[in-house]
C-alpha cells in the first residue's frame, strides 16, 4: 500500500512541461537555431570550409540515432530524471569548451560529439517520454506547450545569441550560454523531472481523480492502463512495435523531413548573407518567418492530436508534410527575396504542424510502457538523414 503523495494543486506533470521546456528553450537557441548564427563567425575564424563547418552538426544528428537506442531503453528503466541531468551538464560544459576551439579535429569534438550528445540526451528522448508518461488525453496540448517553448528560442533566443555574437564574439558567447545552462538547467531537472510515471506516485495521467487516499501501486498502474484504453491506447513492447506496418511507414515518412529541416536551420542565415544580407537582419528574417509561423502551429498540432480519432492522424501528419513540399517548390520557382519569405513561413508550418503530432501519434499508437525504447529506435532509422 502506498499513500496518495501529495502534490500542488495544480497537476505535477504541467511543472514538467515548463522546465523541459525551459531547457529546451536554452539548448536550442544554441545548437540548434544559434548554429545559424555561429556558422560563419566560426568558419571565417578558423578557417573552415563550410563543408567543414557543417560536419559536427551532422555528426551529432547521426549520433543521436546511434545512441537512441541506448537512451531510450536507460529512460524506460531508470527514468528520465538521471539522463537528462548528465545531458544538461554536458551541455554546459561542451559550450564552454568552445572558448578552446582552434582547429578542425577540436570543433568536431566539442560540438559534434560532446554537444551533440548532450543535446540528444537532454532534450529528446527523455523529455518526450517523461511528458507523454504523465499525460494521455492532454498529451498533444503538453507536447504542443513544451514544443512552443523550446521553439520560441528561434524566435527570442536566436536574435540574441547574434547580437551578442557581434558585441562579444563567438567563443564568449557559447561561454555565456554554458554557465546559464549549468545554474538553472541543473536544480530546473532535479526537482521537476520525477523518474517514474504518476502512477508510482498516487496519480493518474493528466491528472484524472483517483477516490482512495490509500491504494497499492499495481492497483494505481491498473487503473492509468484502463484509463488510456479509453483513448484505444494500447501498451506495446519495443518488439512488438517494430512487427507493426505502421511505426516503419511513419519513420520513412519522417526522415525524409528530418533531412530537410536539418539543412533549413543550418543553412538559412548563410544563404540570406550569400545575398547581402547583415547577419542581424538575416537571423531577424529567419526568426519572423519560418521560426514565427511553427511556433502556433506546434500547439494547434498538438491539439488536434488529442482530438483526432486514430485512424485519422495520419491525414494531420500527411497534410503537414505537403505544405513542406509546396513551400519548396515555390521557392525553386521564385528565388527571390518573396520567394524566402514564402518558403521559409510553409516550411515553418511543416515543422510544427507535424513534430508534435509525430511524437504524440507513437505514443497513441504504443502506450508508454516501452515508449522512450520505441522512440530511441526511430531517431536511430532516421539519423542518417540528418
Amino acid at each position: 500500500m502506498i499513500k496518495k503523495v501529495r502534490f500542488p494543486k495544480i497537476y505535477f506533470g504541467w511543472w514538467t512541461v515548463l522546465a523541459t521546456g525551459i531547457l529546451g528553450f536554452w539548448v536550442a537557441g544554441f545548437h540548434v537555431y544559434g548554429m545559424s548564427a555561429l556558422f560563419l563567425p566560426i568558419s571565417s575564424d578558423l578557417g573552415f570550409s563550410r563543408v567543414q563547418t557543417a560536419i559536427p552538426s551532422s555528426i551529432g544528428r547521426l549520433q543521436g540515432g546511434i545512441e537512441g537506442p541506448v537512451t531510450g531503453l536507460i529512460t524506460d528503466r531508470f527514468g528520465p530524471r538521471c539522463i537528462v541531468l548528465i545531458g544538461i551538464l554536458m551541455v554546459g560544459l561542451s559550450l564552454i569548451l568552445m572558448n578552446y576551439v582552434n582547429s578542425l579535429w577540436s570543433f568536431i569534438v566539442v560540438w559534434g560529439i560532446l554537444l551533440g550528445t548532450a543535446h540528444n540526451i537532454s532534450t529528446t528522448i527523455p523529455v518526450y517520454t517523461v511528458i507523454s508518461n504523465w499525460f494521455v488525453k492532454k498529451r498533444g496540448l503538453a507536447l504542443g506547450i513544451q514544443n512552443v517553448m523550446n521553439g520560441s528560442s528561434g524566435l527570442i533566443l536566436l536574435p540574441f545569441i547574434a547580437w551578442l555574437i557581434i558585441a562579444q564574439g563567438w567563443q564568449t558567447s557559447c561561454v555565456i550560454g554554458g554557465v546559464v545552462i549549468l545554474v538553472v538547467g541543473l536544480p530546473l531537472t532535479w526537482f521537476f523531472l520525477k523518474p517514474r510515471r504518476p502512477e508510482y506516485y498516487g496519480l493518474l495521467p493528466d491528472g484524472a481523480k483517483i477516490e482512495e487516499q490509500e491504494i497499492d501501486v499495481s492497483q494505481v498502474i491498473d487503473k492509468g492502463v484502463m484509463y488510456a484504453a479509453e483513448v484505444k491506447e494500447v501498451e506495446f513492447t519495443l518488439r512488438q512495435s517494430m512487427r507493426t506496418s505502421t511505426l516503419w511507414m511513419m519513420v520513412v515518412a519522417h526522415s525524409i523531413q528530418v533531412l530537410a529541416i536539418s539543412a533549413v536551420n543550418i543553412h538559412t542565415i548563410p544563404l540570406l548573407t550569400d545575398m547581402g544580407i547583415e547577419p542581424l537582419k538575416a537571423s531577424a528574417i529567419m526568426a519572423s518567418s519560418y521560426v514565427a509561423a511553427s511556433l502556433p502551429v506546434r500547439f494547434v498540432g498538438g491539439l488536434l492530436a488529442d482530438h483526432l480519432k486514430k485512424n485519422h492522424l495520419r491525414f494531420l501528419l500527411s497534410g503537414a508534410y505537403l505544405i513542406g513540399v509546396l513551400g519548396f517548390t515555390f521557392f525553386l520557382k521564385n528565388q527571390a527575396m518573396v520567394g524566402i519569405y514564402v518558403f521559409l513561413t510553409l516550411f515553418g508550418i511543416c515543422k510544427g504542424a507535424s513534430m508534435v503530432p509525430f511524437s504524440a501519434i507513437l505514443g497513441r499508437y504504443y502506450g508508454r510502457k516501452a515508449l522512450g525504447s520505441i522512440r530511441g529506435f526511430s531517431q536511430l532509422l532516421m539519423a542518417p538523414f540528418g
